[in-house]
């Protein structure tokens, strides 16, 4: 096969991988609310692709559980029901409590000094009330804890946990504020500084646990072509 051949043959999945990237990213920065209706046609026209691409894009979105396909309906934004919602965080504690207690015994200086860098990141959106920014630092937080194992593919599975949160929190909107997420990050940051494994777990599974108690029912819908911001 020819180099052009090629890239017209990659061509198809880069666009449906970027459909789908810019949907999840717009679910975690909280501007692509659960019901939201995902008309292919509308679609198609945002992205200037084919409703094919779109298609593709919306099954691969519907196998990860952020899309939900109806016949004769068409695709929406998923709404995970309570159950789901308890079973995501029960998964996150589980995981990352796991993750945290690894971690607090193998951290390396420069690891803190990463997770410093974050933390003033976050402060930072914070100030500037910046919610699309902030929503995605504070779940990157978690994804940094879980890169710094070296496993990929555990920090594929928190990301993908983290989707589906951010889709939780949309429905059940959580009363627990941003500055209270940053504050316990700094905790559990100081924590694992100080190597002190059992502090971290302690602190992490009670940031989780804050998170998922202050959850209550509020969904809502936003216009389509203004949240994706093409």
């Amino acid at each position: 096969m020819s180099a052009t051949a090629k890239t017209k043959a990659a061509a198809p999945a880069s666009s449906t991988d970027r459909i789908a990237a810019s949907i999840t990213q717009a679910i975690v920065e909280r501007r692509l609310m659960p019901g939201t209706k995902l008309a292919e046609q509308k679609l198609a026209d945002i992205f200037k692709v084919s409703r094919t691409l779109v298609r593709q894009a919306l099954n691969q979105l519907s196998r990860d559980r952020l899309v939900t396909l109806t016949p004769a309906r068409g695709a929406f934004v998923a709404e995970p029901s309570v159950q789901e919602a308890q079973q995501v965080f029960e998964v996150r504690q589980m995981l990352e409590c796991a993750m945290i207690t690894k971690l607090a015994k193998t951290i390396t200086p420069a690891q803190v000094a990463q997770l410093r860098k974050h933390l003033k990141d976050e402060v930072e959106a914070l100030k500037v009330t910046d919610v699309p920014g902030r929503t995605r630092l504070l779940a990157d937080f978690h994804v940094i804890l879980a890169r710094m194992q070296g496993n990929d593919v555990l920090a594929q599975l928190l990301t993908d946990l983290l989707s589906r949160s951010s889709l939780i929190s949309l429905m059940y909107q959580s009363s627990h504020s941003a500055a209270e997420s940053h504050a316990e990050h700094e905790a559990i940051v100081a924590a694992l500084e100080a190597r002190d494994a059992k502090a971290a777990v302690k602190l992490l599974g009670s940031h989780l646990g804050n998170v998922e108690s202050n959850l209550r029912l509020k969904p809502r819908v936003d216009d389509l072509a203004k949240v994706l911001s093409l």
